[in-house]
């Protein structure tokens, strides 16, 4: 799908987590916004702590929206719910959408870290190096963002970061797709 930053009402669908230590599964939260930054689709998921089903969960968020015009997925984080792996080229395939995945600070990478978590790490490891090296992205907003992409050109893909940060360097999407995940983790737990 050829993707228009500059159209005026493009939609990503933006997707973050939440979930504490001891969780079995955390909390996904999806977001569909136009880049008026108008809100028009909410959509909730789950990933196994330490498990390998963010990818096809993901996929089922896209799916159980039934948007056919959601022009990008935009994803916080590639690896999470303690080291469930998200394989973006594979979301873009299943989604027939352009995949932007950002993170907000400089690594050296988990791989160290991987063999520490897990007995049996190698499968892990592949997913993890499938998902090659992380383009820094300076924002506007001075701040900056480290992307891996998945079917969208590196210019298309700050274009549409760009157009959806108001400020700091996280874009709407993402941002209020952590907010809902958070809050629907949290409703799980009694009220104080």
């Amino acid at each position: 799908m050829r993707v228009h930053p500059n159209k005026r009402a493009i939609r990503v669908l933006g997707i973050s987590e939440s979930f504490r230590k001891g969780d079995s599964f955390s909390v996904l939260g999806g977001v569909v916004m136009r880049s008026d930054l108008v809100v028009d689709g909410i959509c909730f998921g789950r990933a196994t702590v330490g498990g390998d089903d963010a990818t096809s969960s993901m996929v089922g968020m896209h799916r159980r929206l039934g948007r056919r015009d959601v022009n990008v997925v935009m994803l916080s984080g590639c690896i999470i719910s303690h080291y469930n792996i998200v394989d973006i080229d594979g979301v873009s395939k299943e989604t027939g959408r352009p995949v932007i995945c950002l993170t907000y600070r400089e690594s050296a990478g988990i791989e160290d870290s991987i063999r520490h978590q897990f007995d049996d790490p190698e499968s892990k490891i592949g997913r993890y190096r499938m998902l090659g090296e992380r383009t820094r992205m300076l924002l506007g907003t001075g701040k900056s963002v480290y992307a891996r992409l998945a079917s969208i050109s590196e210019p298309d893909a700050r274009r549409v970061i760009e157009s959806f940060t108001l400020q700091g360097g996280v874009p709407e999407p993402v941002r209020l797709a952590k907010l809902l995940a958070h809050a629907a983790r949290s409703a799980r737990q009694p009220f104080a």
